[in-house]
């Protein structure tokens, strides 16, 4: 047996927190949302999709962020992506570039921390 991929990404949210997770992961990170399936849409929460990234968040009665456990998010122009969060008035800690990544982290909503990663450019260009 191996590992193959990761089909989502659960992160947890408060009860009620229905609206801001929308406006966050849907409207800021431009997630589009999608039904959830019935027998699970009365636990509350939010599902978020776009081709294989699936960003899965359901309410937790003991609800504490994940402050050091995170997802981490390849995006494009990670600068532009930044100035946006700002303007928005979300907080963005830049990061000292990785090997290959420059890298940034935001917080949803609710204090869950995410990484967000953009590839840098190959010596050659590529």
């Amino acid at each position: 047996m191996r590992i193959k991929a990761i089909e989502h990404i659960a992160l947890a949210m408060p009860a009620g927190g229905e609206a801001q997770a929308r406006a966050f992961y849907s409207g800021i990170l431009g997630i589009p949302e999608v039904v959830k399936p019935k027998h699970l849409a009365e636990r509350g929460g939010c599902w978020f999709e776009s081709g294989t990234l699936k960003v899965t968040l359901a309410t937790d009665p003991d609800f504490r962020p994940a402050l050091r456990a995170h997802p981490a998010f390849v995006v494009d122009d990670l600068d532009n992506l930044c100035d946006h969060f700002t303007k928005v008035g979300v907080h963005v800690r830049k990061a000292s570039p990785l090997e290959d990544y420059a890298h940034a982290f935001v917080h949803d909503p609710f204090g869950n921390r995410i990484e967000l990663m953009e590839p840098l450019a190959n010596p050659d260009g590529s």
